[in-house]
C-alpha cells in the first residue's frame, strides 16, 4: 500500500531574494523586507556576508526585528565599497528556536546583491 502525504513547509522570507545596485557614492544601501510564517512570534538578527560568508562591517536598522506571526518589516543597509567596484553582498536574516535548555536551532535565509560602483563621467 502507498501513502501520499503533502507536506507544506513555511520559510522565513528575505525579499528580494537577489538584485543590483549601482551607486555614485562610496557607499550604497539595499532595503529588503524580512518576513515571519511561523506560528509564534520570532526574533531575526540581520547579518550582513561577503559571497564566501565572512562578516561584511555596515549599519543595519533595525539590526535586531521582533515579529508577529505571518508579520514583516522593512530593513535597510548601508555598506562601504571599500575601494572596490562591485561588491557581492549576502544580507541575511538569522532566526533563533530555543527548542531545550541545551539546544538551540538557528535558521537562516539570505539575499544575495550586486553592488557596482559608478563613476562620474
Amino acid at each position: 500500500m502507498l501513502l501520499g502525504l503533502s507536506v507544506s513547509a513555511a520559510a522565513q522570507s528575505v525579499t528580494p531574494m537577489r538584485g543590483v545596485v549601482r551607486g555614485f557614492a562610496d557607499q550604497f544601501a539595499l532595503r529588503v523586507t524580512v518576513g515571519n510564517p511561523y506560528d509564534t512570534p520570532k526574533a531575526f538578527l540581520i547579518r550582513l556576508y561577503d559571497e564566501n560568508f565572512q562578516p561584511v562591517p555596515g549599519v543595519i536598522f533595525p539590526p535586531v526585528l521582533r515579529l508577529f506571526p505571518n508579520d514583516t518589516r522593512q530593513v535597510t543597509a548601508r555598506i562601504a565599497f571599500d575601494g572596490q567596484s562591485q561588491r557581492k553582498i549576502r544580507l541575511c536574516a538569522e532566526a533563533f528556536s530555543d527548542t531545550s535548555a541545551t539546544t538551540t536551532i538557528r535558521t537562516q535565509v539570505c539575499g544575495r546583491f550586486l553592488a557596482q560602483h559608478v563613476s562620474a563621467p
